[in-house]
């Protein structure tokens, strides 16, 4: 069982375009061949082709994962149970543009196939006032450890900002920031220099 406090420092933000690519070169795997590296690629999968078609389209859609726990004791049908979050962007010169995303956190189910991990199941916590009781029906025991990781807006962002620029990094983008509807740009942490 891995817990929120080894995932926090360790977000797991990769991405591919939304021409349903698969994330097969994200910075995730290129990190470590450990099992997370497969289950988190297919939940970066499922996150952009299950959930990611159901926002306005865009160049790129770049997942934001947060895994708060993980039960791997049948890797046929391994429980990861996580802050999850989807944004899809435009790229208008050196700026990704944010066109649509949203959060969704809840429990993955994922079996191991003959094709690699497949996202089989999603138990996604409740918008609205049934928020808090699915929330904590979902994550159980783990519940204050997602509610910790859910919470904290400014690691969260940070954790979106580092992903994306890993993601202009390994894709060769020009993007040089981000920049939300309504909000200035940001930076990207990438050095040009390298």
């Amino acid at each position: 069982m891995l817990v929120a406090a080894i995932c926090i420092g360790l977000m797991a933000v990769t991405s591919c375009k939304t021409d349903n690519a698969k994330p097969a070169d994200n910075a995730v795997e290129q990190a470590t061949d450990s099992i997370e590296s497969t289950y988190l690629t297919a939940i970066d999968d499922y996150l952009v082709n299950e959930i990611g078609k159901d926002y306005s389209p865009a160049d790129y859609s770049i997942p934001c994962v947060t895994v708060v726990a993980v039960d791997e004791s049948n890797p046929d049908s391994i429980l990861a149970w996580g802050d999850y979050w989807v944004f899809n962007y435009k790229l208008s010169g050196d700026t990704l543009l944010t066109e649509s995303g949203g959060s969704h956190p809840g429990l993955m189910h994922i079996a191991k196939t003959a094709e690699g991990y497949k996202v089989t199941a999603f138990d996604v916590v409740a918008d609205g006032t049934d928020n808090l009781e699915s929330a904590k029906k979902i994550f159980g025991d783990k519940y204050d450890d997602f509610h910790a990781i859910n919470s904290n807006e400014k690691k969260r962002e940070e954790t979106r900002i580092n992903g994306i620029a890993e993601y202009v990094k390994a894709h060769g983008l020009s993007a040089k920031m981000v920049k939300d509807f309504g909000w200035d740009p940001i930076n990207l942490p990438i050095d040009n220099n390298k």
